[in-house]
């Protein structure tokens, strides 16, 4: 049975109209990830929520967070694939942002309180070059105190909108490639790609402070995580759609396409029932090198069942079965 609640001005449930996309052994077959073009104004959490409820579960995690401000690639693992949340925790960033030089805020984002007077800027493009240059390659870089990093467990924005110290330190990133695509006033139009846990907007702020005029994110778009990219994304509205044809688990990535740095090696029934026990198994010598540490399990209907982790050449113990 599928039934819609009312919906409040972000999209979320207001109670009105409870309804269910669970049905017999639907959720129970949920495995995989959906790729949410997550809308600006919502936090991560925000969008957990809202999926749960379209999914009819409550197995719903994030891959990462996404500032509310930001838009695009969320990764959420759906159903049993939350147990593979393990394994993406080092994953390749890209995004496109746009930088306004001339107003600091406390956040370094158009959502904080502006710091210090505001200024009218005029940007030069050989000078922002230079500047730029100086964002490229490995940096130590102090996250925001209105962040998502923890102290003694409790996130730093909580903290700071508290008003209590907030004591975090530098943590070493790297920005791959950092690439101007235009100059617009204030405004600088940059695309980039970097390790976790850079964030854009530290790179805003100290910008801001190298030209003395202040600077922050006035826009910010992720258009790429680990190998979950914005051509692969789905909105809310859309998958509220598939959900309502039953077809939501077609927008669902899974299989072959999870976890693509790990081989993966194809199983019969058989097989995959002594993994379910926990028991070791085989790999193709002429498919899997020696080297790999992990393998994927997957059956003949191509689903992820296990990741394996090598015990001698070609032999595997699963370490996580789904």
């Amino acid at each position: 049975m599928v039934t819609r609640r009312a919906r409040n001005a972000k999209g979320l449930d207001n109670g009105d109209k409870l309804q269910t996309l669970t049905g017999p052994g639907l959720t129970e077959t949920l495995c995989g990830v959906i790729v949410l073009d997550k809308p600006t104004g919502w936090t991560s959490h925000d969008a957990v929520n809202k999926l749960r409820r379209i999914a009819g579960t409550k197995k719903v995690g994030h891959l990462g967070t996404l500032d509310p401000l930001a838009t695009g690639v969320l990764p959420l693992v759906v159903g049993r694939a939350t147990r593979i949340a393990q394994f993406y925790t080092k994953n390749r960033k890209a995004y496109d942002a746009v930088i306004r030089f001339g107003q600091a805020t406390d956040s370094y984002d158009r959502d904080g309180t502006p710091v210090g007077e505001h200024r009218h800027v005029q940007l030069d493009s050989a000078a922002v070059e230079a500047l730029a240059a100086r964002f490229r390659g490995r940096l130590s870089q102090m996250p925001p105190d209105v962040s998502a990093k923890k102290i003694n467990g409790v996130p730093a924005y909580k903290l700071a909108r508290q008003n209590k110290p907030v004591e975090l330190t530098a943590v070493d990133v790297e920005v791959y490639s950092l690439q101007i695509l235009r100059i617009q006033g204030p405004d600088l139009h940059i695309h980039l790609e970097c390790s976790a846990g850079t964030y854009v907007r530290s790179i805003a702020h100290e910008m801001g402070q190298i030209e003395g005029s202040g600077a922050m994110v006035q826009e910010l778009r992720r258009t790429l995580s680990g190998e979950f990219s914005i051509e692969h994304s789905h909105t809310l509205a859309e998958l509220e759609a598939l959900a309502g044809e039953g077809r939501f688990a077609t927008a669902m990535l899974r299989g072959e396409q999870l976890l693509p740095e790990f081989p993966s090696e194809s199983v019969d029934a058989l097989t995959e029932a002594q993994i379910r026990q926990g028991r070791d198994f085989r790999t193709s010598p002429f498919r899997i090198s020696q080297a790999s540490r992990y393998v994927k399990a997957l059956n003949r209907e191509g689903e992820l069942i296990a990741i394996g982790e090598q015990k001698l050449p070609n032999l595997y113990h699963p370490i996580l079965v789904l």
